[in-house]
C-alpha cells in the first residue's frame, strides 16, 4: 500500500488553496519533504493569478508539533548548514498572495515558526503554541527567536524561549502572537471565511498592502510612510480603483479583476 500524502491540496473556492499537513502518526512533524513540497507548492500560487489566497493547515490534533527530530538528531553543523532548511519558510514569507494559519492542536517549534510566516493566524481555542527547542538541546533556527521577540517584547520572548513553556491560544492573542480566535475544531472554516473576504478585494492593493507593511514594519517610520505613499499613488494606475471608486458611488457591489 502507498504512503498517504504528507500534504494534502484542497480548493474549497477557485481562488483559495488549503494545504494541509498530514502525518497523523508523528503529530505532522515537519520532515525535509513536507518543508520542500509546502515552499514548492505555495511559490507556485504566488505566480498563479488565479489563486486569490491560501491557507495552511494541519490536523485537529496538530497543527504541526515541531520539526522531525529523527532527521536532525545526528547530524553535524556542516550538514544542518546545507540543508538550509530556513529558505522554505522564506519562500512561504516571500509569497505576494495573503497566507493564513490555521492552528489546532499543537504548534511547537518549527510548527510554531511556520504559522508565524503567515500573514493571519487563526487559532483554535485548545491549541497550544510554544517554542521548546532548548529542551532537546538547540534553540528555534526558523526565524522563532527574532520574530517571537518582535511580536511579544524582548522580556517576555526569553522566558519563552529559554523556558520552552507551552502557552495557550487565548495567551497567544493577548500577546499578539495570532490574528483570531475561533471555537475548537472551527480554525480552518473561520480561515477560508477570512480568505473569502480577501479573496473579494482587488489583488494588486492587497499584494500591496502585504508588501509595505512587511516592509515598512521594521523601518524608520519616514521610510516606512514613504513606501505607503507610493503604494498609495499606484493604486490609481489600476482598472480596479476606477471600478471600487465608480461601484460605491453607483451603490453596487464591485468586481475586482486585478488589473
Amino acid at each position: 500500500m502507498a504512503a498517504p500524502e504528507s500534504l494534502l491540496v484542497e480548493h474549497p473556492t477557485e481562488d483559495i488553496v488549503v494545504f494541509r499537513i498530514n502525518r497523523p502518526l508523528v503529530r505532522n512533524a515537519l520532515n525535509l519533504e513536507v518543508r520542500v513540497r509546502l515552499a514548492d507548492e505555495i511559490t507556485r500560487c504566488g505566480a498563479d493569478s488565479k489563486v486569490r489566497c491560501v491557507i495552511v493547515a494541519g490536523s485537529d490534533v496538530a497543527f504541526a508539533a515541531g520539526a522531525d527530530i529523527g532527521e536532525m538528531a545526528e547530524a553535524g553543523p556542516v550538514e544542518v548548514m546545507s540543508r538550509n532548511v530556513q529558505k522554505y519558510w522564506r519562500a512561504i514569507m516571500d509569497c505576494p498572495k495573503p497566507v493564513i494559519a490555521a492552528v489546532e492542536g499543537f504548534a511547537l517549534g518549527g510548527g510554531l515558526e511556520l504559522a508565524l510566516c503567515a500573514d493571519i493566524i487563526v487559532a483554535g481555542e485548545g491549541a497550544k503554541l510554544g517554542l521548546p527547542e532548548v529542551k532537546v538541546g538547540i534553540l528555534p533556527g526558523g526565524g522563532g527567536t527574532q520574530k517571537l521577540a518582535r511580536l511579544v517584547g524582548r522580556q517576555r520572548a526569553m522566558m519563552l524561549i529559554m523556558t520552552g513553556r507551552m502557552f495557550g491560544a487565548d495567551e497567544a492573542l493577548r500577546m499578539g502572537v495570532i490574528s483570531e480566535l475561533a471555537p475548537t475544531g472551527q480554525a480552518l472554516e473561520r480561515a477560508i471565511e477570512i480568505a473569502r473576504e480577501i479573496a473579494a478585494m482587488p489583488p494588486i492593493s492587497i499584494m500591496q498592502i502585504k508588501e509595505i507593511v512587511n516592509a515598512g514594519v521594521n523601518a524608520p517610520l519616514d521610510t516606512a510612510l514613504m513606501l505607503e505613499r507610493k503604494a498609495f499613488q499606484l493604486q490609481f494606475a489600476t482598472r480596479d480603483q476606477k471600478e471600487g471608486m465608480r461601484a460605491f458611488m453607483e451603490k453596487r457591489k464591485p468586481k475586482f479583476e486585478g488589473q
